[in-house]
């Protein structure tokens, strides 16, 4: 069985993307990893060529940066997709800001054995952890989706959907199995002055500069406050990202007291607890387990 990573990355240095973590949380499972570095206007390319030499296939690439709805994400998804030789019966796919932990590991590799000669599975969904603020914090209100396809077969007919949440087959849903397994998120943790700029930055690839001025580049620093479903993480974290935290040089608290969730929110939380199910849930997959 061979397995193949794939991601891609932009300006890593300047926005702080842990993409050296990302990249690191999947290479003990994998053969090879693609990595389409896009056009960078700091070291990122020189970043990701120090990781893992023997390992990494860089392939650069030019963004559209006329495209809007995320979409630029899902093409250069593709283009990284695409690099994978057929070698390679099983793809992995992790963003920039996604760490795969490595307990998980075992787990992902004994399921890709069990359902490589499967055809009817076409990718595996992993579950997600979405910190916010800080490394204690883990955001929990219905904006944060609770499962993601990150694993898929070679098929080259399936392809990044709209700004690379997820993926589809000739405009279907993905038949998947669902993994017990956690994807890390750490999107949302960076030093504030950071995070405002990496907003501003991807705001850009969903609406027209004139929004962006007006409603997003307004401030200098992110306000993390604006929140109100947050769960303090106790679990340990991954060891690719042992040293991103120990340098963490900002404070964050939560204060569940401060805000509460909308009454509508409120209720979809209760039924969620108590039945599993969140209403009206958005899901691009189809479940076979």
């Amino acid at each position: 069985m061979t397995v193949a990573g794939f991601s891609f990355i932009r300006n890593a240095v300047t926005y702080d993307y842990p993409i050296v973590e990302a990249l690191r949380s999947i290479l003990p499972i994998c053969d090879y990893v693609v990595v389409a570095v896009g056009n960078s206007d700091d070291a990122t390319l020189e970043l990701v060529r120090q990781i893992s030499p023997e390992k990494l296939r860089i392939i650069e690439t030019v963004w559209n940066d006329s495209l809007r709805d995320g979409a630029v994400l899902a093409d250069e998804t593709n283009k990284a997709f695409e690099a994978i030789g057929n070698d390679a019966d099983w793809c992995i796919y992790i963003q920039g800001d996604e760490v795969l932990p490595e307990w998980e590991h075992e787990k992902v590799i004994n399921a890709l054995k069990l359902w490589q000669n499967d055809a009817n599975t076409e990718g595996v969904l992993f579950k997600y952890r979405h910190f916010y603020g800080s490394f204690d914090y883990v955001a929990t209100s219905r904006k944060w989706y609770r499962n993601e396809i990150r694993i898929i077969k070679n098929d080259k007919k399936i392809r990044s959907y709209k700004d690379a949440q997820g993926f589809r087959k000739e405009g279907k849903k993905l038949k998947v199995r669902a993994l017990d397994a956690y994807i890390h998120h750490y999107g949302w943790v960076r030093n504030p002055q950071a995070q405002q700029r990496k907003q501003v930055n991807m705001n850009k690839y969903w609406f027209t500069d004139d929004y962006v001025r007006e409603k997003i580049d307004t401030v200098d620093t992110f306000d993390y406050g604006d929140i109100h479903s947050l769960e303090r993480y106790e679990l340990p974290h991954p060891l690719v990202m042992q040293t991103r935290i120990a340098a963490q040089n900002w404070q964050f608290s939560f204060d569940p007291t401060r805000r509460k969730p909308p009454l509508k929110e409120r209720f979809s939380l209760f039924i969620q607890n108590l039945t599993g199910w969140r209403i009206g849930e958005y899901r691009n997959y189809i479940r076979i387990d």
